[in-house]
């Protein structure tokens, strides 16, 4: 008695596509091993009346298999029962605020700075606005589906004078930068 084993027909892909597709998971931060960033020390400190001397944070980002990113950032020795912005930012901390540079956004809007709310959002950036307790600590979190790649990442969390606003107009301002943490997201 004779089994017959039907074949079946597969496509064949081109290679580019199969080096394509190899180099998106390669980007991803989870699938290519990293995943996870943390940093953790003093605050560089912008305003010195409003940012205690040793005011600390701690960042860390999480990258799942499924894209998504999830950032935590804790804050030790800040003002007491304060409202605070605080947003992943395109370059490392420097002597000045400014140094930060813009917000870091998955997808950039072409018109800096951006206030859009298209761009400005918690979904296209990282926004950690929090609340701090009687001790001055506090903690926020934010989860983004999306990864950062080799060719761009976030480099610091900024620290602001207010939570995040969410206008029309004035979407992802957050006051005053008021210290800064650097992070190898």
């Amino acid at each position: 008695m004779r089994h017959w084993i039907a074949q079946r027909q597969y496509p064949v892909l081109p290679m580019a596509a199969i080096v394509s597709a190899i180099g998106l998971f390669a980007a991803s931060p989870a699938i290519a091993g990293a995943e996870r960033a943390r940093a953790e020390g003093t605050l560089v400190r912008y305003d010195t009346a409003v940012v205690p001397e040793n005011a600390r944070a701690r960042v860390q980002a999480v990258y799942n298999a499924a894209g998504d990113s999830i950032i935590t950032l804790h804050v030790w020795g800040m003002k007491p029962h304060t409202e605070y912005g605080a947003h992943a930012h395109v370059n490392a901390c420097g002597p000045t605020g400014l140094d930060a540079g813009p917000h870091f956004q998955n997808v950039i809007d072409p018109v800096q700075p951006s206030t859009n709310p298209s761009y400005a959002n918690p979904t296209n950036e990282i926004w950690l606005d929090l609340i701090t307790g009687g001790s001055g600590n506090g903690v926020a979190q934010a989860k983004v589906p999306w990864q950062f790649s080799p060719e761009r990442r976030a480099h610091s969390v900024v620290i602001h004078a207010e939570h995040t606003h969410t206008g029309q107009t004035d979407s992802g301002t957050a006051g005053a930068r008021l210290a800064c943490l650097t992070v190898g997201f």
